[in-house]
């Protein structure tokens, strides 16, 4: 609803504030008048309505009466809107999603407003996911559609020269979305598929956006091979560890969808880090049992990915995979210099994989004062009693 009226309004806060003010009033009516047949519709019509009489009370009415007219003759359909132009599949959140990662903002801004407006997240949700305070996030978000009014960003896909520079913040920002709905920041349900399905979504688009970019098949592809495992990550409220999922229910028609996308991608000779990054994951998804796990081959992606993408993160990957490879005193050494560099430390999976090859060693002492770490600075519930189990265990 929001997407579709900005592409109305050309106005991200009076989107947001006539769609909140719609929910609202169904609030207050729906318990005592009913719940209408269609109350997605119900809400749409109510927000367009809104939307009217605010730009009619507006200053400068004649400046908005393009704008009013637009609104007074289309109705806003709550499904997402498809329309497939010259320059390829035109979509509201597509366009949204360009708009939010015009070059414009700084990429900070971008992910955090792509977060907000097309991933659907609260304040509260990405400040934490930022590490900020939520009075810093939302000032922050306003400042950036202010940015976005002032400076006239058009909503709209690019074309031509002007889709490729803004390619790399749009797989950011995406990846980042999908990952919220992977494994949430701080509310259960841990997996939030609704977010996972959004980006996969728009990810297919912009592969028929942009169908000769091999980062942009990588990327569909490691989300698909994520997702496959979306109904095993979890059973009765507790997280399972992806060796101990049940590997029968995995979604093999995803599986077999991505391998075939990164294997699509790669065979275009440009390597991206997407692209490895699928490639490790189905690795992981196409092994039949956790112990056919080919982890030397892994171990060699994470080695090249780290030279294309040397972040502490990728290096905590590499230094687990070769752990789990069979040299787990080398594994450890590489986390533990990784530790001495202090930018994981407020990570928690850093000290729960620094806890778990502790325990593979038999250091039991260590291993439960890296899980009291890991839970010192862990947020999700969901993973919280995971950790505390292990410490538990010993």
């Amino acid at each position: 609803m929001i997407a579709g009226l900005i592409r109305l309004c050309d106005d991200f806060s009076l989107a947001e504030d006539v769609v909140q003010d719609a929910f609202s009033r169904a609030l207050e009516r729906w318990p005592e008048e009913g719940v209408p047949p269609n109350p997605a519709g119900w809400v749409a019509t109510a927000a367009r309505r809104r939307a009217i009489d605010l730009v009619r009370r507006a200053q400068r009415f004649r400046e908005k009466a393009a704008v009013l007219q637009r609104l007074e003759e289309t109705e806003l359909d709550v499904n997402p809107v498809m329309l497939h132009g010259e320059d390829g599949p035109h979509d509201d959140r597509l366009r949204l999603l360009f708009t939010c990662c015009h070059p414009a903002l700084s990429m900070e801004a971008q992910v955090a407003l792509t977060l907000r407006i097309v991933g659907g997240l609260t304040t509260r949700e990405i400040a934490r996911a930022f590490l900020v305070a939520d009075t810093t996030m939302g000032q922050r978000l306003v400042r950036a559609k202010a940015k976005i009014r002032d400076a006239g960003i058009p909503f709209r896909v690019p074309v031509g020269p002007a889709l490729e520079p803004r390619l790399d913040a749009v797989l950011s920002v995406l990846y980042l979305v999908f990952n919220e709905g992977y494994a949430t920041t701080e509310s259960e349900p841990l997996v939030r598929s609704d977010l996972c399905d959004e980006a996969v979504r728009l990810a297919r688009l912009l592969m028929e956006l942009m169908p000769r970019q091999p980062e942009v098949r990588g990327l569909l592809a490691l989300m698909l091979l994520h997702h496959a495992r979306r109904d095993t990550r979890v059973a009765d409220g507790e997280l399972v560890l992806l060796e101990d999922q049940d590997r029968a229910r995995w979604d093999r028609a995803a599986i077999d969808e991505g391998a075939a996308l990164v294997e699509e991608a790669l065979r275009q000779r440009r390597v991206g880090p997407y692209q490895i990054q699928a490639a490790i994951a189905a690795l992981h998804a196409q092994a039949s049992t956790s112990g056919d796990t080919d982890w030397p081959q892994i171990v060699g992606l994470y080695t090249v990915l780290e030279r294309i993408r040397p972040t502490p993160v990728v290096r905590l990957n590499r230094a687990v995979a070769i752990a789990m490879a069979g040299d787990v005193p080398s594994g450890l050494a590489l986390l533990d210099r990784l530790g001495e560099e202090g930018a994981l430390d407020r990570y928690h999976l850093f000290h729960a994989a620094r806890a778990d090859l502790l325990r593979r060693l038999g250091r039991a002492e260590s291993s439960r004062s890296a899980y009291v770490r890991a839970l010192a600075v862990c947020s999700h519930p969901v993973e919280r009693r995971f950790l505390e189990r292990r410490l538990i265990e010993g």
